[in-house]
């Protein structure tokens, strides 16, 4: 009875996940018998499936925020910062000489190749990681080490706030249902943008990138939402502070329509460097209805035909010392199940 009751449970799971058809599962149900427990079964294959916002799964035509470039002018302040302090990788593979260094954040990366001027991107950067009360114990010990540069943090309620050797923001967050499966990585991008932009910028990713895209505003006021990956935005928040020049900072972005978008930018004559089959760049931001510049944030866009798309990158767990050292444990993971 027991082995009769197991096959009834896994039938009616397959046919509620619509792994069978209902004419198979009435066959499978008649061959089981139709005493008590067949008509039982029969009566809960009746009840109504669950529903599922199908739509929360698009994603729109960006796949993937891979990486956020700056520069440095000195790659020893970088390194303490980015790797000793907030816990991240350096990549063991590409760039492990000292003139650049990409750093592993989950599947994405901050890459920080070597300039005397140092890039500082307009707006913060939201990074999730695992463990806030490691994080701000790592973050104490390079109080002295990146004394004299603008290297600071400070803790708020949601996040802790901490500013690189040269003027960076980063909000570095613990893993939750906000960032989905996400324990470490890169969830969003925020720019500070000009007031009166937010809608032109939706509309310009929605109809010139494909991408999902809208208009939004909270306590802060108004914003644009663009949807760059499982887990992954880019926010364009309205501000009234002054803008700072554009020094050149990128972000890379994979997309599934590669040659959509580059035929609406060549258009309008925005792409600035036809990198190689797999890649173009653009950088300026217009509101496809007037013309008007918005932004402007330099875009490394790639095909899912790059040779660099879905490479596994490593990452190594920042709670392992020589002192305190756990066998099998020098990896981290990016993800987890579901946040409830």
């Amino acid at each position: 009875m027991a082995s009769r009751d197991f096959e009834t449970q896994q039938l009616l799971k397959a046919y509620r996940k619509g792994l069978i058809s209902e004419q198979l599962f009435a066959t499978q149900m008649a061959e089981m018998g139709n005493g008590q427990n067949g008509a039982a079964a029969t009566d809960m294959a009746a009840r109504p499936r669950p529903s599922y916002d199908r739509a929360a799964e698009d994603l729109g035509n960006i796949v993937a925020l891979e990486h956020v470039n700056v520069t440095v002018p000195d790659q020893q302040p970088a390194t303490l910062f980015y790797v000793a302090g907030l816990g991240l990788t350096r990549d063991p593979y590409l760039f492990t000489s000292t003139n650049n260094m990409w750093v592993n954040v989950g599947r994405s990366q901050f890459h920080l190749p070597t300039r005397s001027d140092p890039q500082v991107l307009r707006g913060n950067i939201g990074l999730v990681v695992p463990d806030r009360k490691a994080l701000l114990e790592r973050l104490t010990k390079m109080r002295k080490l990146l004394d004299g540069t603008r290297f600071d943090f400070r803790e708020h309620d949601g996040f802790v706030e901490t500013t690189c050797p040269w003027g960076n923001h980063i909000r570095c967050y613990e893993p939750s249902r906000r960032f989905g499966p996400t324990t470490l990585g890169i969830p969003y991008v925020e720019f500070d943008v000009p007031l009166g932009c937010a809608d032109g910028i939706a509309r310009f990713y929605r109809e010139i990138m494909g991408a999902s895209a809208a208009l939004m505003d909270d306590r802060q006021g108004a914003y644009a939402c663009v949807a760059a990956g499982n887990g992954q935005n880019l926010f364009f928040r309205e501000t009234d502070r002054p803008q700072r020049p554009y020094d050149g900072h990128h972000i890379q972005i994979y997309v599934c329509d590669f040659s959509g978008p580059y035929k609406r930018l060549a258009q309008k004559g925005l792409i600035f460097e036809e990198s190689d089959q797999h890649q173009y760049r653009f950088k300026d931001i217009l509101d496809p209805n007037s013309g008007k510049m918005l932004f402007t944030i330099e875009h490394e866009v790639r095909s899912m035909k790059h040779p660099l798309y879905l490479r596994p990158l490593v990452n190594r767990n920042p709670g392992q010392s020589i002192f305190h050292y756990a066998p099998g444990h020098d990896s981290l993971s990016w993800g987890a199940e579901e946040m409830n």
